[in-house]
């Protein structure tokens, strides 16, 4: 009688401080889910012909740049609220001027997508960011190839070829600015494991946004006086709305510290995860608010992307508690040695004991 009350007796209750991590982990996750959901409608309803229209993505981004550089010096250098990293001229051109100028690339591309795609089809789109990140990855060896690994990828490209098939406003300009943006993002994070954290530096947002934001912000120059101020110089109607940039630059900023939040109090596994289900609910709302078709073929196409993309943070996550149980051992066998050393340290002083 005795072991079965013990048996079937409920689990002990949480622990407060248990409690208030899980609430906190919750927390940061809906704060960036938030923030990344407000910056994306607000950067389509900017550039999109039919909303704001004012179709300039580099010259957003540059209002962008500048807010968070401007912002980040202050935090920095007049707050002093963060120490700044110590880094060489030659660390910056080797490793801050590539990451700055793949990241340019990167956001012209991607803001340049909202006035060709809607937001649906780009969210399905940038489902293969785990297979560029994979195969850049295996390019430049931080990644071994495996097969399974690679049917994964083929799986996740397979959802998305069949989601562009169903695509009622495909267009074919947008899809290559977003393809290019998700290749340049890739090599971007893998170029930040490369250059960054195998040298033993780590930027927190706001030492990124100093470092970094500056640095894209004279690439997107660059761009901008080629590609963009031919067309602004004609455009002399345009005034400069301050509550709009200003709030969508706000936004922006935040966004940078959410994701610090959420990787750094959680995991970058929890930001895959909370990635998918903001793409679920961008797709809703897109379909339901902003009135983006959203054809059958578009979703089964990305729910078996999607089915992928689950598969690999699944994946992810057994790697990293194989990770944890493999140190644990060792862990133990450094203890049970040193354990061993004093105690044969103290026998050996018994037998030089006099007294003994």
């Amino acid at each position: 009688m005795g072991k079965g009350a013990s048996s079937s007796s409920p689990p002990p209750p949480l622990s407060e401080s248990v409690m208030k991590k899980i609430l906190l982990s919750y927390a940061y996750v809906a704060i960036w889910i938030c923030l990344s959901f407000t910056v994306i409608v607000y950067n389509k309803y900017i550039l999109d012909k039919k909303m704001y229209n004012w179709p300039f993505p580099i010259s957003l981004t540059m209002i962008h740049m500048l807010f968070c550089s401007s912002l980040a010096f202050f935090l920095v250098r007049v707050l002093k609220l963060v120490e700044p990293v110590s880094m060489s001229r030659d660390l910056y051109v080797s490793s801050v001027l590539p990451i700055g100028a793949l990241y340019s690339l990167s956001l012209w591309f991607s803001n340049s997508a909202y006035i060709y795609l809607s937001v649906s089809f780009i969210q399905m789109l940038k489902a293969l960011m785990p297979v560029a990140v994979y195969s850049i990855g295996v390019l430049f060896k931080k990644e071994s190839f495996k097969t399974q690994s690679m049917a994964n990828m083929l799986s996740i490209s397979f959802g998305v070829a069949i989601a562009a098939y169903g695509e009622a406003r495909f267009d074919s300009w947008g899809v290559i600015l977003q393809l290019s943006a998700v290749a340049f993002e890739a090599t971007r994070l893998v170029l930040i494991q490369i250059l960054l954290t195998s040298k033993g530096i780590t930027l927190n947002p706001i030492t990124s946004l100093y470092y970094v934001a500056p640095c894209c912000l004279v690439f997107l120059f660059v761009q901008w006086m080629i590609v963009e101020f031919p067309m602004l110089k004609q455009t002399s109607s345009f005034h400069f709305d301050y509550v709009i940039f200003g709030t969508n630059s706000l936004c922006a900023f935040a966004l940078n510290l959410a994701v610090f939040l959420l990787v750094g109090k959680t995991s970058a596994l929890t930001m895959n995860v909370a990635g998918v289900v903001k793409d679920w609910l961008l797709i809703a709302f897109s379909w339901s608010v902003i009135k983006d078709t959203v054809t059958p073929v578009n979703l089964v196409g990305y729910g078996l992307a999607f089915l992928g993309v689950a598969y690999y943070n699944h994946s992810k996550l057994q790697a990293l508690k194989a990770k944890e149980a493999q140190k644990k051992p060792v862990q133990a066998d450094e203890e049970a040695g040193r354990l061993l050393e004093e105690r044969e340290g103290e026998g050996m002083g018994r037998k030089n004991d006099p007294q003994d």
